[in-house]
């Protein structure tokens, strides 16, 4: 009675803890706050002094008095305090320093993490503010947010491509027949075109404009007209500023070889599932999710590379976060879906 009590009066919330970008969805409310997982912190005082959008705007730009930190790696907790200071922050802000119970978190991991990394995301949801924390794997979180029959004894096969991980995974009745977590994702991306410019064209980019490079002009496969766009940089010879304009067929190339590790996890998770859910996936085809779901042309690479029909949910960027937020909310419906 008094837990049912606790349930009631408090706001609970749903984390989409990801390493590019953090959502919070809180209960009866949906999805509430998207910012980036970016924290700029006073290195004299240890003291955080921005958080979300206005850290990362500031990114590659903090004088010597401040630094910014992005506190996951890899889809996991890399900074334990930071990361616990970017929760409590967020809960600050989403609920406005109004409730009177602490709230229950649920959490979204990655499908392939340790016990370990398990106890610093519990540990630092708790310390942020937390009543109780439940997990939830990303794939299985994406597949509720995406509206996907998980219940059915059908295979659905999903690829969640966020910012550190990709997660690809075969569900049924409400369980994961296979999973795979590939820690080769949108950084990955970033990371590649700016070793591309350095390469061919002496060029010293950031990491956000190599992040807006690829989303203005990105692709994985041909496009039917190749787009264009200029990026600025520092050259390596003189260290002067210079400008240069490149085009989607060489973010393509710089693309290439990240692109090519999801293709495989693709190809590996289709060799290793059982050949009755083998056969629900050449009837249903795969679902792409997450922000890299959105690279130009990557459902018409897997297409070709596999023969299958490759489709995008329809709110990639949000998935995860809805999906963690249904099954908080509906907690009898899904309880077997959380791991902890």
């Amino acid at each position: 009675m008094f837990s049912k009590l606790l349930n009631f009066l408090s706001k609970d919330i749903a984390i989409d803890l990801g390493t590019a970008n953090t959502l919070f969805y809180v209960k009866g409310e949906g999805i509430v706050l998207n910012e980036p997982s970016v924290v700029v912190y006073d290195k004299s005082s240890k003291r955080v002094v921005y958080v979300g959008d206005a850290a990362k705007k500031m990114m590659g730009k903090t004088p010597p008095g401040l630094e910014s930190i992005r506190p996951l790696k890899d889809g996991v907790i890399s900074d334990f305090d930071t990361t616990k200071e970017m929760i409590r922050f967020f809960i600050s802000k989403v609920l406005k320093n109004k409730r009177i119970i602490k709230p229950r978190i649920a959490v979204c991991v990655p499908a392939g993490i340790t016990q370990v990394e398990k106890k610093a995301v519990i540990d630092s949801a708790i310390q942020a503010g937390g009543r109780e924390v439940l997990l939830i794997e990303e794939p299985m979180a994406a597949s509720i947010g995406a509206n996907l029959d998980i219940s059915e004894p059908t295979g659905n096969m999903i690829v969640d491509i966020g910012g550190g991980t990709t997660e690809v995974a075969v569900i049924s009745l409400s369980s994961v027949a296979y999973s795979e977590s590939v820690r080769v994702a949108g950084d990955e991306g970033n990371e590649s075109i700016m070793e591309y410019f350095k390469k061919n064209h002496n060029l010293i980019i950031g990491e956000n404009s190599a992040e807006r490079v690829k989303m203005a002009i990105g692709s994985a496969f041909p496009l039917e007209e190749e787009l264009s766009c200029d990026v600025a940089g520092r050259d390596i010879v003189s260290g002067i500023p210079k400008n240069i304009n490149v085009t989607s067929v060489d973010i393509r190339e710089a693309l290439s070889e990240p692109v090519r590790e999801i293709v495989n996890s693709v190809k590996r998770a289709l060799e290793k599932t059982p050949p009755e859910l083998s056969a629900d996936i050449l009837d249903r085809g795969i679902f792409l999710s997450g922000g890299g779901a959105l690279i130009r042309g990557l459902d018409k690479l897997i297409t070709h590379e596999t023969g299958l029909k490759v489709q995008v949910t329809e709110s990639p960027l949000t998935d995860v976060a809805k999906g963690t937020g249904i099954a908080m909310e509906n907690y009898k419906k899904f309880k077997s879906v959380f791991i902890n």
